[in-house]
């Protein structure tokens, strides 16, 4: 139902499952393995996987740090987009890939909740995408020593609106891993 004419297909985008982006991760085990499991159902179900890896001064490009979590591999075929801001849309070629590709609708997962992956929902809402946050594939570290909620109720809260986000000619939604089937919401 997105407002992209001509764009009926789905993809899962990745962002920013990088060493040193997730490693002080609330509960980054659990929410790498669920990332897994969604890339392994993207694939099955021949649905592409789109990969995005932040770079900057503190992430240099092809650093230990900057590179995917060991638990992750990216299939060579399978879109790369460097980003520096983030919005994974913003100043990229995300959307010359997601356009390529006809998709509309993008499933969403990653780090860190409540910086690259809440630019990027609302990034790709308001470029009329359907968007489906997986409710247990991202997560944050702890910055309550700057004011922030704990890592939990940062994740929750970003769920929680994201459920009831709404436009005209678009959807918002939050799935978990065991129920994401990579079809319409």
């Amino acid at each position: 139902m997105s407002t992209l004419s001509n764009r009926p297909n789905t993809a899962l985008v990745v962002i920013d499952v990088q060493t040193g982006v997730v490693s002080e991760g609330y509960e980054r085990d659990r929410v790498v393995a669920n990332i897994s499991t969604l890339v392994g159902k993207a694939r099955a179900g021949g649905v592409p996987v789109v990969w995005v890896q932040h770079n900057s001064q503190h992430l240099p490009r092809d650093s230990d740090n900057w590179q995917l979590v060991p638990e992750l591999e990216r299939d060579d075929a399978e879109p790369l987009v460097h980003k520096t801001f983030a919005d994974s849309f913003e100043d990229t070629d995300l959307e010359y890939v997601l356009a390529n590709a006809g998709i509309g609708r993008i499933y969403v997962g990653g780090a860190q909740t409540d910086e690259c992956i809440r630019s990027t929902i609302h990034g790709a809402f308001v470029r009329g995408y359907d968007v489906t946050l997986v409710g247990d594939a991202h997560t944050t570290e702890d910055q309550t020593e700057y004011g922030a909620p704990s890592p939990d109720k940062v994740i929750d809260h970003t769920n929680l609106y994201w459920q009831y986000h709404r436009a005209p000619g678009r959807t918002a939604a939050v799935q978990n891993t065991a129920d994401v089937t990579f079809t319409e919401t």
